[in-house]
């Protein structure tokens, strides 16, 4: 009841033009340890929300009037988890009618009723990345979503201000669904690399004929007609001109090598790699372009072009100065990223502060909300995660998730089934997972469901 009318108040306007706002909550957080990622581990230490902003860190404050209290004594306070990689809240990822597809947008299809949204809040993740597919050599943009479960407007669940991100994929997805599957560039991986580089061409031309037509119209000059408008090119130019971040689905470094070579010839400079599995090889070369890499913490080997890789990806990506986050690309692992992060500890030995940077704040230097989430800093949003015990220990148990400081995951009040719709006379609804999680970037390809159910028996 509690969340339905929080969903009501947000459709509530100030005035007539004014947009709905998502609910902000006012709590205080006391005697936990804080771990702020930024500041190091606070013991004994409150934290004060009001308006969904954290407003004071500090020992002994006192709750103003009116405000929630949340006893953390002997638990682990922490920013919010982010996957910067997922597929939660939206379905059949993949456009795969064309190699180019970056007019289409995950943004005008999601899905807030998804129980995987509530399932990551228990598993303390407050934001997520809601990725295209990985079938298009350049796919559509992606969303950044908040969890803000229980608020039925698809919009309220959009991180506002987050960065424009895009889907490009490398390697095998592409010129399987295009060259192998409908006989059309791009079949090999020159393919790849010579569809992005013609797309990026086209839209220079695109960009100097509108250019020009706007120098004619201010001008004076009436009579010039305009080009046709295209989104895709639109979109294209928009990456050129440096307001579009690209997050590339990529496995082997030569690729990879070959993709920082493109965007230098371009002149584009934001670059994150996703799943970046043989980042380790060219892990300086990551460095020094300043690109990014969201990588898994140990999937390998689930199809040839990913057999080599290693577990010390992350921590070897780290210790070269890569900005490195761990992805779940999964609805069941986006519940377990603390437990992922907790294993480059034991695979190249990173500390608790490098460990947990992998699941926060990196994730939001990646998705452009650094200033808003990613650690625990007077100013910013209050997306926070409390645990039982230290968060990279296998004994830890979320207890509450906050979002703008408002509890969506209580460990101890919720009800057993949090579905927003439900029929009396159905049993709960089973967690479906499939057996190769890892091919989600495939979802939606006629491809996938042949290669999927012939080989791995996966069920519709």
């Amino acid at each position: 009841m509690k969340k339905i009318i929080y969903a009501l108040l947000a459709f509530c306007c100030v005035s007539g033009l004014a947009y709905a706002q998502a609910p902000k909550g006012d709590v205080l957080i006391k005697n936990g340890t804080v771990l702020t990622i930024t500041d190091g581990v606070k013991e004994n230490t409150d934290v004060l929300v009001r308006g969904g902003k954290i407003t004071q860190i500090g020992q002994n404050i006192s709750a103003p009037s009116g405000v929630k209290v949340i006893d953390a004594n002997g638990m682990y306070v922490m920013p919010g988890i982010i996957d910067a990689h997922s597929h939660i809240a939206i379905d059949a990822v993949n456009e795969a009618s064309s190699p180019v597809t970056a007019e289409v947008y995950t943004g005008d299809a999601i899905n807030p009723f998804d129980i995987s949204i509530y399932r990551a809040l228990a598993g303390g993740v407050t934001s997520s990345h809601a990725m295209h597919g990985s079938a298009n050599a350049i796919g559509g943009q992606n969303q950044t979503l908040k969890h803000r479960y229980g608020l039925m407007d698809p919009e309220m669940l959009k991180f506002e201000g987050a960065r424009r991100t895009i889907k490009f994929a490398l390697g095998e997805n592409p010129t399987r669904v295009h060259g192998r599957g409908n006989g059309i560039q791009p079949r090999s991986r020159m393919g790849v690399e010579t569809v992005i580089r013609n797309a990026f061409s086209e839209a220079q031309e695109y960009k100097k004929a509108w250019d020009a037509y706007n120098q004619a119209k201010a001008r004076g000059n009436n009579r010039v007609m305009a080009p046709e408008y295209d989104r895709r090119m639109e979109t294209l130019v928009d990456i050129l001109n440096g307001d579009v971040m690209v997050h590339c689905h990529s496995y082997r470094a030569d690729e990879i090598l070959m993709l920082m070579e493109v965007f230098k010839d371009f002149g584009i400079k934001e670059l994150v790699f996703q799943h970046t599995n043989e980042g380790f090889k060219v892990a300086p070369e990551l460095k020094d372009f300043g690109a990014m890499a969201s990588v898994f913490a140990d999937w390998w080997a689930y199809k040839f072009e990913v057999y080599y890789s290693t577990a010390y990806n992350a921590a070897i990506l780290t210790r070269n100065g890569v900005v490195t986050s761990i992805n779940s690309d999964s609805g069941d692992y986006i519940r377990h990223l603390y437990h992922q992060a907790g294993k480059t500890q034991r695979y190249g030995g990173l500390t608790d502060e490098e460990a947990l940077a992998l699941i926060t704040i990196n994730p939001a230097l990646q998705l452009g909300i650094a200033n808003r989430v990613g650690s625990i800093e007077v100013g910013k949003d209050a997306d926070i995660a409390i645990f039982s015990a230290h968060p990279l220990s296998i004994y830890a148990v979320p207890q509450y998730t906050l979002v703008d400081g408002i509890v969506y995951f209580d460990i101890n009040t919720d009800d057993d089934d949090q579905r927003l719709v439900i029929n009396p006379g159905e049993t709960v609804e089973p967690l479906h997972v499939h057996e190769i999680d890892m091919h989600n970037c495939m979802l939606g390809t006629e491809e996938f469901m042949v290669f999927g159910m012939g080989t791995f028996g996966f069920k519709k």
